[in-house]
């Protein structure tokens, strides 16, 4: 099974969740999570760890701040993942929404709120040393307009680091990837 892990005010029916769905079909799973980090993170425990019991092989495949809880989960749970446009350090992207009174989903524009309580917790599950490497692909494109790119590329340089110029934060084209992910996965 691979789980999809949206971003930041995202959700599982995104647009490139969906790219995912259409081509991995029953294979993967691209569930919304909760805004608050720690209950997104012991979601994602959970069923990683049903699956796990189960002897069923999980993948990982991350975005933005859900390529930070990816990283986090596959180096705890020694998984497979691919980055994309991965947050690193998020603690210091988004403490621009610390102080706004409701943050705007960029999905179905409903609202939450994100608190420096929300901020502070993402230090828990910071990676300080990848333990496996070769378990991680990085996709990154340079004009990402919201992360610096080269921030995730200094992390992740021991991994299978791609790095396109131009670009976006959502990682335009992400379906030339495709094929790759799955023979990564699946070989």
């Amino acid at each position: 099974m691979i789980i999809y892990i949206h971003g930041f005010a995202s959700s599982g029916f995104g647009s490139k969740p969906q790219k995912f769905k259409e081509y991995f079909e029953e294979e993967i799973i691209t569930i919304s999570l909760s805004t608050i980090p720690n209950l997104a993170i012991d979601t994602l425990e959970q069923i990683i760890e049903f699956s796990l019991n189960k002897e069923e092989p999980i993948y990982l495949v991350g975005s933005s701040l859900g390529g930070f809880y990816a990283l986090y989960l596959a180096n705890k749970y020694d998984l497979k993942a691919v980055l994309i446009n991965p947050a690193v350090n998020p603690w210091g992207t988004l403490h621009r929404y610390e102080g706004v009174e409701f943050v705007t989903n960029y999905y179905d524009n409903s609202r939450f709120e994100f608190t420096s309580n929300h901020i502070k917790s993402l230090k828990n599950y910071e990676v300080q040393f990848i333990k496996n490497p070769s378990n991680f692909i990085t996709l990154l494109q340079e004009e990402d307009e919201v992360l610096d790119f080269s921030e995730a590329a200094l992390k992740l340089e021991e991994t299978d680091l791609i790095i396109e110029e131009g670009g976006s934060h959502s990682f335009d084209g992400i379906e030339r990837y495709f094929r790759k992910i799955n023979s990564f996965f699946y070989n």
